[in-house]
């Protein structure tokens, strides 16, 4: 029989739990730059784990020198990526008058008076067309040097950031086999096997997938500098950078990467001949960046990616497609990796479910 008692016990418990998670998400986001942290250092371990792999098996290091020697690996690649871009951009720090607002301001308006120009010289009604651009003449530059300040302090912090993450690296790579015994004393030991077979197969596919992502990047970037240098773009390695991390994001980022490229291009232009040098410099970059898109999403991207994961490309694509529906472009980074996670975990926990065994039959 149901009590005044027992409703209100239950109200407690239900009072109680919510407090409990209110208290546990305040927490976790009182400490999120250490779930950062720990989630960088995750990516670092499952990229080194075949380095370190390849290390012990064939030069024989033992694990700690097998360990500090991949570290050292991506530091020197941390800090050759450091050497090669503050250079550049301190170099053309004046040219590109980065702190002068007014320049900036300038720069802008002539670039907008340019294509209007060239609209009206062509029988098209400049003001419909640039309405909105326009507008860009009452904005306030000001916050630029914000802008900068707060990208300064964000890279002082940088240093303590990356010893962290180095710090907590080192130890997942180095006393992996350490927590795979911790986590076998705290699993039930009739969901050992099938746990710690997923955990083995997710790390090595994810490890996979992650160094064919920085593989496929590279591919892009190198064709990306190719193209901005026969056009003789100033900074083409930072462009051609900036517009290959955007990769990491499927579909979008490549359109998102091409505009880029067209806008640094028109303003690396200004002062010369809208028409006759502007316009088709920035019409054969984009050409360009279309023929490195054609190549990496019929050829580099499918047999990377499909191999690295064991799915076929058109599993991939709409896998990518139906998480950016869901969850728009954090859907779209995050669906590959999450769905690997997935088929590894159904294949050991549910083998017999037919559709299942269909999506998993290559792992």
């Amino acid at each position: 029989m149901i009590t005044s008692k027992t409703i209100a016990n239950g109200i407690l418990r239900a009072i109680g739990t919510l407090v409990v998670i209110a208290i546990a998400f305040y927490f976790l986001y009182q400490i999120q730059s250490v779930l950062v942290y720990l989630l960088v250092a995750l990516l670092l371990t499952l990229i080194g784990n075949p380095i370190l792999d390849f290390l012990q098996k064939r030069l024989k290091f033992n694990n700690t020198l097998a360990t500090i020697s991949t570290l050292s690996l991506f530091f020197l690649l941390i800090i050759g990526f450091i050497s090669l871009f503050i250079p550049l951009i301190l170099a053309q720090s004046e040219s590109l008058s980065l702190l002068n607002t007014n320049k900036i301001e300038q720069n802008i308006n002539q670039l907008i008076n340019q294509i209007a120009f060239f609209l009206e010289q062509h029988n098209i009604d400049s003001n419909k067309v640039l309405k909105e651009t326009n507008s860009s003449s009452r904005l306030n530059f000001d916050f630029i040097p914000e802008l900068l300040n707060t990208i300064i302090s964000t890279i002082s912090s940088f240093g303590m950031g990356l010893a962290s993450v180095f710090f907590i690296t080192f130890f997942f790579l180095k006393d992996k086999k350490y927590f795979t015994e911790t986590l076998k004393k705290l699993i039930p030991d009739s969901h050992e096997e099938p746990i710690l077979n997923s955990l083995t197969k997710i790390n090595h596919l994810l490890s996979r997938y992650f160094i064919g992502l920085l593989l496929q990047l590279g591919i892009v970037f190198i064709l990306y500098i190719i193209v901005l240098t026969i056009f003789g773009i100033p900074n083409a390695i930072i462009i051609a950078f900036l517009c290959a991390v955007l990769n990491i994001i499927p579909y979008i980022g490549p359109l998102i990467a091409s505009i880029l490229a067209a806008i640094l291009t028109m303003i690396s232009h200004l002062g010369n001949d809208f028409q006759a040098v502007t316009l088709p410099t920035t019409i054969y970059i984009l050409i360009g960046f279309w023929i490195v898109q054609l190549i990496d999403n019929n050829l580099s991207q499918p047999i990377i990616f499909s191999k690295s994961v064991s799915s076929h490309p058109l599993e991939i694509f709409l896998v990518i497609l139906i998480a950016g529906f869901l969850s728009g472009i954090l859907g779209m980074i995050i669906a590959v990796p999450l769905y690997t996670i997935l088929k590894v975990v159904g294949k050991e926990f549910f083998p017999n479910n037919i559709i299942i065994q269909l999506v998993t039959k290559n792992i």
